[in-house]
């Protein structure tokens, strides 16, 4: 591995490298600085989350722009406003002491005059989303026609998030001349069409082999019932005393109840995802980085851009629905040549999925057991041991009160002081665990199939499917986020063309029926209704079973035929009699007409009750 000082950087970038803390060029690094510095050429770099993939562009970008020029020279593209302010703040690092470059990033959630203020001030580098930079070419304030260069960062994820037509947008009016440099973790087909419309033979440099995960990185899983997927959880926190963590939820409703409830028992975790205004994101993103908070729960999409170094655990509390958010989720512990542990908690029907995921990652994913209330305890009662024999004691200070805590302990033996003192620290941890369940499923709670935790559930028609972009993690978000029931209560989802079906438990199926039947995705006015139990693929086949000539047509079934033919020959017969006997109601009908007229004739006896008048307005409404 070569140093900083092959790659052909600047002795003053250098300095600034060697003051940020750098030591090494990591592989990514390595290969595209000296390439990006003296080819004008285009890049794709295919890298994983984590590799310093910033500072590969980052910094040749510093190094080829120009102060002396005030039309905006770079445009970098991210797909989340975290990942654009990581960005921008690394590239001021970057330029500090190099150069004074204008860098202002744009997003959407933030105050969109305050970024055109900045921006006419002279902005040498632009770092923006998609969509908040199509907004500001709209309105003329961004020019990009002498732009010189364009980075894409994380495109397979902004084309995932739909941002495909804003990218073609920007890439189609750009010049040119210009330079592309495109940095993915991986190179799904719609990434390959945007190299091929857009760049001139472009150079390609692939850091590992596509999804392979980070090798420092210890994957884990463990396995529960789903009702204990929450209680799981605690007890790895609890078990690992030291945890910086990341917890990867698959809603932002189910995000925030995490975060709520984690809160609520007394841990130290905050929430991360799209309905936090900025104001919100950035505490809750400045108290995670300055580790005033342990817990981070967050969404995918709100967490890709996360680069905080020491992240000791990503904790997936549900499986992603696309497999190869694994590696972005995993990538966000183990930074920068350090060790990380992923663990994802699963029940028995998902762990087909680990084994997805081991082909895809290229790595053994190791069975865990969680931990008993026991282990948790004993581990626990060893750190505050252990805390006990490394404190730091300032004898000048706390030497005139020992005296008088001599005296009040004369009367205890050392026994009885370590005894008394753990347990005033310890109580309430054994309180809490003691008679504590074993939370490993065992194979007598195995559910093998995932029709069988619906059998009292109700099967959803709605008029959604791929038609809309809709699979089913977005279809299970949809009616999640809308309803906001629990992900639990899906089940099954069948995604079709133009509509889906999706099981859910008959105890909130009225709620995700009021919530989104009516409203309108897309344009469309969302329908949504209760299915019989058979399904269409079911009927099909049941059709196709069906013999043809069960009901007239080949011999071989003549005979079951004759047999049942005869008895409904004779049953024929006995219809007709009916159709007899339906005739007599109809003469039985003229009856009451003789008896209203009957009435007439004795109506004057009700003369004394109403007189003339009351007599004439009965026999009117009689003739009516």
């Amino acid at each position: 591995m070569s140093s900083f000082q092959e790659l052909g950087l600047s002795s003053a970038m250098l300095e600034t490298i060697q003051q940020l803390g750098f030591e090494t060029p990591t592989p990514v690094q390595e290969k595209a600085i000296p390439y990006l510095l003296t080819e004008n050429r285009d890049l794709v770099a295919l890298a994983q989350t984590g590799t310093g993939k910033t500072a590969a562009f980052g910094l040749p970008l510093v190094e080829l722009c120009s102060n002396d020029i005030k039309a905006t020279q770079a445009l970098i593209l991210a797909p989340t406003r975290e990942l654009c302010m990581q960005i921008s703040g690394d590239l001021n690092k970057f330029s500090d002491k190099v150069k004074p470059l204008n860098i202002v990033p744009v997003y959407g959630g933030a105050s969109i005059t305050d970024q055109i203020r900045k921006i006419r001030r002279g902005a040498h580098i632009i770092v923006a989303t998609p969509g908040r930079l199509m907004d500001l070419m709209e309105r003329k304030v961004i020019n990009i026609e002498s732009i010189r260069f364009v980075i894409l960062d994380e495109a397979d994820e902004m084309l995932n998030m739909g941002f495909k037509e804003d990218i073609d947008t920007i890439l189609a009016e750009s010049p040119d001349t210009k330079r592309v440099w495109l940095f993915s973790a991986t190179m799904p087909r719609e990434v390959r069409k945007i190299a091929q419309a857009y760049m001139t033979d472009p150079f390609e440099l692939n850091i590992g082999e596509q999804h392979k995960g980070n090798v420092n990185i210890e994957h884990q899983y463990i396995v529960v019932d789903e009702k204990h997927r929450y209680d799981a959880l605690k007890r790895i926190v609890d078990y690992n005393i030291d945890i910086f963590a990341v917890i990867f939820c698959r809603t932002k409703i189910e995000t925030q109840r995490i975060a709520e409830n984690l809160m609520r028992d007394g841990y130290n975790a905050d929430a991360l995802h799209g309905d936090l205004t900025q104001q919100q994101r950035d505490k809750v993103m400045g108290a995670f980085k300055n580790k005033t908070l342990q817990l981070l729960v967050a969404t995918d999409v709100a967490a890709r851009g996360i680069d905080v170094s020491n992240i000791t655990h990503v904790i997936h509390l549900n499986l992603p629905d696309e497999m190869e958010f694994y590696t972005h989720r995993s990538g966000r512990t183990a930074r920068a040549g350090k060790k990380g542990i992923s663990i994802a908690i699963v029940t028995r029907r998902e762990t087909s999925k680990i084994r997805q995921i081991e082909k895809l990652i290229d790595a053994k994913i190791e069975k865990k057991l969680v931990p008993t209330g026991e282990q948790v305890c004993q581990v626990r009662l060893l750190n505050l041991v252990h805390r006990l024999r490394e404190v730091q004691v300032v004898d000048a200070e706390i030497s005139e009160f020992l005296p008088l805590v001599y005296k009040e302990l004369l009367d205890l033996s050392k026994e009885d002081i370590i005894m008394r003192f753990t347990s005033l620290e310890f109580n309430h941890l054994l309180d809490y665990y003691r008679g504590a369940p074993d939370l490993n499923q065992s194979k007598s709670t195995e559910v093998d199939h995932p029709s069988e935790r619906f059998t009292a559930g109700d099967r959803l028609f709605i008029n959604l499917g791929k038609m809309d972009g809709l699979d089913n993690g977005r279809l299970l978000s949809l009616v999640c986020d809308r309803s906001g029931v629990k992900g639990k209560d899906i089940g099954k989802i069948d995604v079709k063309g133009a509509y889906s079906f999706f099981e859910v438990e008959k105890s909130v199926s009225d709620v995700v029926r009021q919530h989104l039947h009516g409203f309108e995705y897309k344009g469309r006015m969302v329908r949504i209704e209760v299915t019989g139990e058979e399904r269409p693929a079911e009927r099909k086949e049941r059709r196709e079973m069906t013999p043809k000539g069960a009901y007239g047509g080949k011999k071989e079934y003549t005979s079951s035929k004759r047999d049942f033919g005869k008895k409904e020959y004779s049953s024929k017969k006995d219809y007709s009699s009916p159709k007899k006997d339906y005739s007599a109601p109809k003469k039985d009908y003229s009856a009451p007409k003789k008896d209203y007229s009957e009435k007439k004739e004795s109506a004057p006896k009700a003369e004394k009750k109403g007189g003339d008048d009351w007599f004439d307005s009965k026999i009117k409404n009689l003739q009516r």
